[in-house]
């Protein structure tokens, strides 16, 4: 997999140039000589699939491991990290509160760091050593885009992102989040739906 931030990981501001061009609307046909016709009213994209629905984050509990990885194993390195989470939960009795999440905390073009996270409605009672740590999901302003199928091409998916941000002049922090509608230890690769979280200034 190649880089999925290769156009947005840590930019002080959104630049053009890397976005995906938008499809361009072919003209309308020339009406009906005997009468003409108003255009047919645009299409009402469902809210839930909105792509760039803006929204607030709330801060939740976590309990993450932190790990790195290079983007051609990505989803492997995601998906071993959130094996051992799961292991480390259930080991404790420590119940989920919400789906997986991702929190990219350092992106470039060979790697990135990471926390694989689960909400919980509750920090242990023995703090946790090592890699795994307790903390707060990102809360904020942010933006809400939409992916479903394979990760290897959420690529496709950033660079629609980052055309997004270009287009409204946003300026994103420096980090991202996946949230996992469908586990991703438990689903196909090619059947994902992931939310991407884009927090801005």
């Amino acid at each position: 997999m190649t880089c999925p931030f290769r156009a947005i990981a840590f930019v002080a501001a959104i630049v053009a140039g890397t976005a995906v061009p938008a499809l361009a609307q072919a003209p309308a046909a020339p009406p009906a000589q005997e009468a003409p016709q108003a255009p047919p009213p645009a299409p009402v994209q469902p809210q839930s699939d909105a792509f760039g629905e803006e929204l607030t984050l709330s801060p939740k509990t976590i309990i993450f491991m932190k790990g790195s990885g290079t983007w051609d194993k990505a989803y492997e390195t995601l998906v071993d990290a959130f094996k051992s989470l799961y292991a480390y939960l259930d080991k404790q009795g420590i119940k989920r509160a919400g789906p997986p999440m991702t929190i990219y905390t350092q992106a470039d073009d060979t790697g990135f760091q990471f926390q694989a996270a689960v909400p919980v409605a509750e920090p242990p009672k023995e703090t946790p050593s090592g890699d795994i740590g307790v903390g707060t999901s990102p809360a904020g302003r942010a933006f809400k885009f939409v992916h479903q199928g394979s990760y290897d091409s959420m690529d496709t998916t950033y660079e629609a992102i980052t055309s997004f941000l270009d287009a409204k002049s946003l300026e994103a922090q420096d980090l991202f989040v996946e949230e996992y509608v469908t586990d991703p230890v438990s689903t196909p690769e090619d059947k994902l739906t992931v939310n991407v979280y884009v927090p801005v200034r």
